[in-house]
Parts: structure tokens; C-alpha cells; sequence
């Protein structure tokens, strides 16, 4: 019991540590490219930890919360770090074009590589409830009603994009490069999906409550 909690305070603690690799530190610390060790770390964690969890048994509490609602809780961490990955390294867009911008390759490999890890880990996850029954008419009504949520959210990120580029003078848009914009697109995507999964979860906690 010590050895396993050892073993996760470890995790915690690398966990965090590749938090503040990719939205604290600097980009480059001795040579060395915090991004992308930041993500490796980051994703070594999540693999570690669901590895520990699928050879445990399926506990009580595990088994009252749906597999739907666990991928919600899983989709909700990995695309809250996206978003704020992004808005911590913004300012990479605006150095020019991706092809003279290392740092903008830098981090969109980087968002790759979450997304990447994201999908291969629910895919896992579904793997470990095989035998139960995965979705049902809450589930499809929960996913349903988080699609609105989340179809809201990119509309009101489009909305203000549109607005601050059709109402800002033009002398404050010098940042506005076709690369940026094209990136904040890429955003505003992310932020629906964020409101999605937070919205999915939300909706699973309530109605077990």
C-alpha cells in the first residue's frame, strides 16, 4: 500500500511537472525544448496511469459512474491543457509563417501529440469496460444536449472573433496575420469541444446526484 501511494504522488508530481513545462517554463531551458518533453512527460504520465488503473480490479466507485461520463472527465483534462497550452504560446503565431517558424511547428507537433495520446487513451479506456453496456438512451440524450453546449461555445468564440477584427482600428491589428487568424480558428474549434466535454461531464454528475 505505501509502494502504490509512493507511485502515484510520483505520477502527481510529473505530472505537474509537465504542466509547468508547457504552460510556465520558457520555451528552450539549456538547449532543451520544454514543449516537447513537457507533452512527452505528460502523456508518459497518462499512459502509466492507466496502465496502473487497468490492472486493478473495477471498484464500487468505478462502477457507478458510466464509461460515457469517464470519457467525458478524460476529454475535459486533455482539452483543457490544449486550450491552455495554446493561449500560453499564442504569441508564437505571430512570428511568421509556419514554414520560418519554428516555434509555431513546435507547439502545433506538440497539440498533435496530446490530441494523439487523447484518442489512443479512450480508445484504451473503452477497451476496459468491454462486457458492459457503453451507451443506452441517457447516454444519447446527454450527448445530445452536450453537442448544443458545445456548438454554443464555437459560436460565441467566431462571434468575438468577428467583432474584435471588424471593430478594432487597423493600427491594432498588425498581430492579425492571416497565420494568426488561422490559429485562433483552430481555437475557437478547440473551445467547443471543451465545452462539450465539460458540458458531457456535468451533465453525468448531476444526474447521478
Amino acid at each position: 500500500m505505501a509502494r502504490q501511494r509512493v507511485g502515484w504522488l510520483g505520477l502527481l508530481v510529473a505530472g505537474l511537472l509537465a504542466f509547468w513545462a508547457l504552460l510556465a517554463g520558457p520555451d528552450v531551458l539549456a538547449g532543451v525544448d520544454l514543449g516537447k518533453w513537457g507533452t512527452a512527460l505528460l502523456v508518459t504520465v497518462a499512459w502509466v496511469s492507466l496502465y496502473a488503473i487497468s490492472r486493478t480490479p473495477l471498484g464500487d466507485a468505478e462502477r457507478g459512474v458510466s464509461p460515457g461520463e469517464w470519457k467525458a472527465w478524460v476529454g475535459v483534462v486533455f482539452m483543457l491543457v490544449a486550450v491552455a497550452y495554446f493561449l500560453a504560446k499564442a504569441h508564437v503565431f505571430a512570428q511568421g509563417a509556419v514554414w520560418d517558424n519554428h516555434g509555431a511547428r513546435a507547439v502545433g507537433r506538440n497539440l498533435v501529440l496530446l490530441l494523439v495520446a487523447w484518442a489512443v487513451l479512450t480508445h484504451v479506456l473503452g477497451a476496459r469496460w468491454k462486457g458492459r453496456v457503453q451507451e443506452d438512451e441517457r447516454d444519447l440524450r446527454i450527448e445530445q444536449q452536450a453537442a448544443g453546449w458545445g456548438r454554443s461555445g464555437l459560436t460565441f468564440c467566431l462571434i468575438g472573433l468577428a467583432v474584435m477584427l471588424a471593430f478594432s482600428p487597423a493600427e491594432r491589428l498588425a498581430w492579425a496575420t492571416p497565420f494568426m487568424v488561422a490559429n485562433l480558428l483552430v481555437l475557437a474549434l478547440m473551445c467547443g469541444w471543451l465545452c462539450e466535454y465539460a458540458a458531457t461531464a456535468a451533465m453525468y454528475w448531476r444526474d447521478r446526484r
